[in-house]
């Protein structure tokens, strides 16, 4: 896992996250691609219902609340994505049996669907944070706070005592390994952050605190502006 300062940028490695579908638990990552979209695979395709909402953790104009959703996995087979039950029940978007896995996560009438024209991503393209943020929420709410609950798909281990780092990053140039990455938002959390997932217990608390430590934001938002590869203990850079 990685390294990183603000003021001495040239100490940081990271680890990579992808969520093929939209709102399951994603896998982790030795190396992955990255193109101008974002992370190869990463929220390509989503659980959506007949009037296009997509399943999340919450309900708005574009989403609905399906419970339970971190209890399952993606994950990309050649380029599909394979959905694995809480049960371990597996299957990929090509097979058959996919049909009944989504009727088990999901009420009838969903289906895994494909990106279009409207990108599935919240707001930006890759989702950065660091490991200064998840040891301050673990400080504030008196346990250890895994990275599973901010799922991020860049996690970057910085050797430094400062309260979300990341705050401070905005409209800076990211690099790591090949990709060159511009952060342009902070990344305000939902509920989901509080959700059980099939080893970590609800947490609603974890919301509040992150709302009274930092204005509910933790970690940030950054677009693509150099494709290229990242691998599991790449070196970061700030400029």
């Amino acid at each position: 896992m990685p390294d990183l300062t603000c003021e001495d940028a040239d100490h940081a490695s990271g680890r990579d996250l992808a969520l093929p579908v939209k709102s399951l638990a994603g896998e982790r990552l030795g190396a992955v691609r990255v193109n101008p979209r974002g992370l190869e695979g990463d929220r390509l395709w989503a659980l959506v219902d007949a009037d296009g909402a997509i399943a999340a953790g919450k309900t708005t104009r574009r989403f609905r609340k399906v419970g339970g959703l971190l209890h399952h996995r993606s994950h990309l087979e050649h380029g599909q994505p394979v959905i694995t039950l809480a049960d371990g029940r597996a299957a990929r978007a090509d097979d058959p049996g996919l049909a009944g896995l989504v009727a088990a996560i999901t009420p009838s009438g969903w289906s895994l669907r494909r990106e279009n024209s409207t990108p599935y991503f919240d707001a930006a393209a890759v989702h950065v944070t660091t490991t200064t943020t998840l040891a301050a929420l673990s400080e504030a709410i008196g346990e250890p706070v895994p990275v599973q609950r901010l799922r991020p798909n860049l996690l970057l281990d910085v050797q430094s005592s400062g309260r979300f780092l990341e705050d401070e990053w905005l409209g800076r140039t990211l690099r790591v390994g090949t990709v060159e990455l511009r952060i342009v938002d902070r990344c305000e959390r939902c509920v989901m952050v509080g959700h059980s997932q099939t080893a970590l217990q609800s947490r609603p608390r974890l919301l509040k605190t992150i709302g009274k430590l930092n204005g509910a934001c933790a970690g940030v938002y950054a677009e693509v502006i150099a494709p290229g590869e990242l691998k599991e203990n790449d070196r970061a850079h700030l400029a």
